[in-house]
């Protein structure tokens, strides 16, 4: 791949986000009625490639539900508020209320609240109740003290999501999770990432993870380009995580890992382009958050926001442009790609003469 030089002492290769580029038309098109937007992770089937991210802001107990009735896989953020309080209600509001430089100072001292394993069951049990896919996710550093009661609770996907994770962290205070034995003895499938690069990507893979997140310093409500100066553009990111994942199949004998794009998608041609790069499923918070009944009343933060030593995140105010219902399929009322999410997929597809997802990693793209 060819590098360009920075300057004498640097030199790096060009990588490409969603805005880069562009989804080519093909010689034949579709009827959109004639399009499945289906795909299955493990023994989990779902009509919307889509996982709701776990974020306060988009997913509570209700939404998951919701969401799951829709056909797509909410997932719980087990470490929110959601599992600090036995109703975060007013909280949720408090937070879209906070203004000023004390904001992020406010939200540190809200989620200081000790995380209660039985709210981890009590809410897991709730979406399980209702007959839906329950998923839960935790980041790195709390997935030994919590995973067996997230297990025993019954949920059916396990997520493990940081800003970036990866198969070998080293610390020389504290015993890292290692991933390939910790997932080798779960009986149930886990997703786990961020990784935005091929090799990190494979490592992840040979974990025995079902499904890697593909993402770093891209979402709505980060500032991790900032505040660390590190960030992948998407387009790149992904296409590099699908080659570790054919080249982890011929290495496995024909094991498929899912490939799920998880930051920079904020309108419904994101969706597309990121399955034309090679996702089975994308996963998203800010296009979900400007649904009216969303938790987070029109603003959309992360757990960076009020990280207690260094926040990288932003809450960020979106307003709302409908239900969920409609956001996902609409009718639209607006332009701009906001709205109706899966009508867009479905479209795009159609267009590009594909029915299947699996088809449609294949179409051309070009850098605009």
């Amino acid at each position: 791949m060819t590098e360009i030089e920075i300057g004498r002492a640097k030199r790096g290769r060009r990588a490409y986000s969603f805005d880069d580029i562009a989804i080519v038309p093909s010689r034949r098109t579709r009827d959109p009625e004639e399009v499945s937007t289906a795909w299955q992770i493990d023994a989990y089937r779902f009509e919307l490639p889509i996982l709701a991210a776990p974020m306060d802001s988009v997913m509570s107990p209700s939404t998951a539900i919701a969401f799951g009735q829709y056909g797509g896989l909410g997932v719980l953020n087990l470490e929110g508020l959601w599992t600090r309080y036995d109703d975060p209600t007013d909280l949720l509001q408090e937070v879209a209320e906070l203004t000023g430089p004390d904001a992020v100072q406010r939200m540190q001292e809200i989620y200081l609240e000790p995380i209660r394993a039985e709210l981890i069951t009590e809410r897991i049990k709730q979406v399980r109740e209702a007959g839906v896919t329950v998923a839960g996710s935790l980041s790195p550093q709390r997935t030994k003290e919590f995973a067996k009661t997230v297990v025993d609770a019954g949920v059916d996907m396990f997520v493990i999501r940081g800003t970036t994770v990866s198969a070998e962290h080293v610390s020389s205070t504290a015993e890292p999770l290692n991933l390939k034995e910790f997932i080798y003895e779960l009986d149930v499938p886990v997703i786990v990432g961020g990784c935005a690069t091929y090799q990190a990507a494979l490592h992840l893979m040979r974990t025995g993870a079902a499904g890697v997140l593909v993402g770093f310093g891209g979402g709505a409500a980060h500032t991790t380009r900032t505040v660390l100066g590190v960030a992948v553009p998407m387009a790149s990111a992904v296409a590099d995580v699908a080659a570790a994942r054919r080249d982890y199949m011929d290495e496995s004998g024909g094991r498929y890992v899912h490939v799920i794009a998880d930051g920079s998608i904020g309108r419904s041609g994101d969706i597309a382009k990121a399955v034309a790069c090679g996702a089975d499923a994308v996963m998203i918070g800010s296009p979900l958050a400007r649904a009216s009944d969303a938790p987070g009343h029109g603003f959309h933060w992360g757990a960076e926001a009020h990280h207690a030593e260094l926040p990288r995140g932003e809450r960020v105010q979106f307003g709302t442009v409908g239900t969920l219902e409609e956001i996902l399929f609409g009718p639209s009322r607006v332009a701009d790609g906001t709205m109706n999410l899966m009508g867009a997929l479905k479209r795009a597809m159609a267009t590009t003469g594909y029915t299947e997802l699996k088809e449609f990693q294949r179409i051309e793209v070009v850098v605009q």
